[in-house]
């Protein structure tokens, strides 16, 4: 828990996009873990096993009919560096700005483009995470950068 806790707590929240849900996904996660963990087979790492409990509960909470019936909130605040406070400010809005345009993004894209940015997972190991092939990772990696792009281009002065 301690050397993935943030990983699967991020990545539930790329799914759920609430950061009150994505602390109760991993902390089921590594419940579900701790009763079960006589049956990982090492056929992934350890990590991508982690990122597949993630990926079931968060989709199986977010199919929920409770879900369905409420509007979720929240984001995440970014990382606070030693600068002025302008350059505060300006950090601050333009994580803030990309961090909403990646989180409109379908889910798909959305869902492979964190994966390979927050948890540096390869393109194999996100494939076998989501069950498609590698080429279809390929794919909608390409189309989350362009669409990232071509939103940031629009906002940028």
């Amino acid at each position: 828990m301690t050397t993935y806790g943030d990983d699967v707590t991020r990545y539930a929240y790329a799914i759920t996009k609430n950061r009150e849900q994505a602390k109760d996904i991993a902390q089921e996660v590594f419940l579900k873990v701790f009763h079960s963990v006589g049956t990982f087979r090492g056929q992934s790492s350890l990590k991508t096993w982690l990122f597949s409990i993630t990926r079931n509960l968060a989709i199986n909470e977010m199919k929920s009919s409770y879900m369905r019936r409420i509007v979720l909130f929240g984001w995440v605040r970014p990382q606070k560096n030693e600068q002025s406070a302008e350059m505060n400010y300006f950090t601050e809005q333009s994580v803030r700005d990309l961090r909403v345009i990646i989180m409109c993004l379908p889910n798909k894209l959305r869902e492979v483009l964190l994966l390979t940015l927050e948890h540096e997972l390869t393109m194999a190991e996100i494939a076998k995470l989501i069950n498609v092939s590698e080429g279809t990772v390929k794919s909608r990696l390409h189309r989350a950068r362009k669409i990232v792009n071509s939103k940031w281009r629009d906002i940028e002065p």
